[in-house]
């Protein structure tokens, strides 16, 4: 644990308020409990976008009664859901999905001005160096969120966090024991063509919908090099559910779509320097 970890631990405990960002996924559900474990006072947060599994009800309470606090929800006061922010007519692009910034990021910002200030807030990015790839430009774009990652700082990897919460008698989502890399929206349009082949097996009404939605607005969330693919001509065969590894939605989308590697991910590996310390 290296010194500038210590130094941030240590001004937390003598300051104000942390949040620590929950979203019903297994490493955020373990980077709030050690962040209950290293701040005196954390509110935890959730974000519900009205589209995520009916399990997410049973394993937020499960984790309320780890933690021994609530999480306070909270949601848009304009959407519903996913399908309901797609029939404005866009779905993805280049700066992210409209669902994550219509759902998630404004909900957010509203959130952030109605507290003020905080002395940090905490998300479940896991040591992993894609994710570690993320948190570096989390903190490159979003400096005034004040991010840590206790994940990262204890090398607590995503199998690790599925341990601790097994080791806690806490089941795991239904999304991953589906068979899914993360517990995002049902139907996330950041998803492949395996994916939707997965979706159009285990949730059908929701590949029918946003079949619909994108005949609807004339946008689609797939593509190849030929072109849009539009979901009703999308062939059975396509695509590898298990290869394609769709990032957590998150509060950041559009990070996600940054395929360049920072220089520092290395170097975070090897111990040279904190996730802290990056700039």
């Amino acid at each position: 644990m290296g010194l500038s970890y210590q130094i941030t631990h240590n001004r937390m405990e003598r300051n104000q308020m942390i949040i620590a960002w929950f979203s019903c996924g297994v490493t955020s559900a373990v980077a709030c409990k050690i962040a209950l474990s290293l701040y005196k006072d954390v509110q935890l947060y959730y974000i519900d976008t009205g589209s995520g599994h009916p399990d997410n009800i049973r394993f937020l309470a499960d984790c309320e009664d780890w933690y021994g606090q609530p999480i306070h929800t909270i949601r848009s006061d304009k959407y519903t859901c996913v399908a309901d922010v797609l029939r404005k007519g866009f779905i993805n692009g280049a700066h992210g999905a409209a669902c994550t910034l219509e759902l998630k990021k404004k909900v957010r910002y509203k959130l952030e001005k109605e507290l003020g200030s905080w002395e940090g807030q905490v998300w479940g990015f896991d040591y992993d160096p894609k994710e570690i790839n993320r948190a570096i430009r989390l903190k490159q774009q979003y400096p005034n969120t004040k991010p840590l990652f206790p994940l990262i700082e204890k090398q607590i990897t995503k199998p690790d966090a599925m341990g601790m919460l097994w080791k806690a008698g806490i089941e795991i989502p239904a999304m991953y024991k589906m068979g899914y890399n993360n517990n995002n929206c049902i139907g996330c349009v950041k998803g492949g063509m395996g994916y939707w082949n997965k979706i159009r097996k285990d949730f059908p009404k929701v590949f029918d919908r946003m079949a619909q939605i994108e005949r609807d607005v004339g946008a689609t969330c797939l593509k190849d090099k030929d072109g849009r693919i539009f979901l009703d001509e999308l062939p059975t065969w396509r695509g590898d559910p298990v290869e394609e590894i769709i990032p957590d939605c998150s509060l950041i989308c559009q990070i996600e779509f940054q395929e360049i590697i920072d220089r520092q991910v290395e170097r975070v590996l090897k111990g040279e320097i904190s996730i802290n310390d990056v700039v």
